[in-house]
């Protein structure tokens, strides 16, 4: 049995591009679990009915690596369950490597995926480092050119890396990022330039 998961961040993203994609692979509409929850953990209401779902031989796909989630550490051990517990197979239609069915009949496929996955972890752990380290400083700069960052701020609204990123490479106006996060347009501008002055890049207008 084919099984399909979407995932998307906000309430306001459209899943119909990961709909037609995993549709356009074989897996019929009644079988595709969709969550529209961030992808920092797995607790997941569609994704637990989903695992329940999976037995052995079942194929499970997903259009991107990052649909089933972000944090590289917890998608190691979910693609373990999957395909060690469960036995089920799983394709990532963007990486064709990533896709545990092999076609030799032997575990060459499983083994490729397998590499592959442990690699794009370790990529993604050094990312991640690399950007605190950059983060780190760009506040010492910062702070040493007399920024004062004062108290601690609130967090983040969920989704604000995304327009934040979206923002950054031009895909999308301020005030419309603004909008959909429910901040004034002023205060998503500031936290944008914050994060610009924590990565040590230029602050950009508009």
């Amino acid at each position: 049995m084919k099984y399909g998961y979407i995932r998307v961040s906000t309430k306001e993203q459209n899943p119909d591009r990961q709909y037609i994609a995993l549709e356009h692979h074989g897996v019929s509409r009644e079988n595709i679990y969709l969550d529209k929850i961030s992808g920092k953990d797995f607790l997941r209401p569609e994704y637990g009915r989903l695992l329940l779902k999976l037995k052995g031989k079942d194929l499970l796909v997903i259009k991107s690596i990052d649909r089933l989630g972000r944090n590289y550490g917890e998608i190691l051990e979910q693609w373990r369950k999957i395909t060690k517990e469960i036995g089920a197979d799983i394709q990532v239609i963007d990486m064709p490597l990533l896709n545990t069915v092999s076609g030799h009949g032997d575990l060459t496929g499983v083994f490729i995926a397998d590499l592959v996955l442990q690699i794009l972890a370790y990529v993604a752990e050094t990312e991640r480092t690399f950007l605190k380290e950059r983060q780190a400083e760009g506040i010492a700069a910062a702070k040493a050119r007399g920024v004062h960052f004062g108290c601690e701020r609130l967090k983040e609204p969920e989704g604000f890396e995304i327009y934040y990123e979206s923002w950054k490479k031009g895909e999308m106006s301020i005030r419309k990022a603004a909008e959909v996060l429910k901040m004034s347009h002023t205060t998503f501008y500031r936290r944008c330039r914050e994060q610009l002055e924590m990565q040590g890049e230029y602050v950009k207008a508009g």
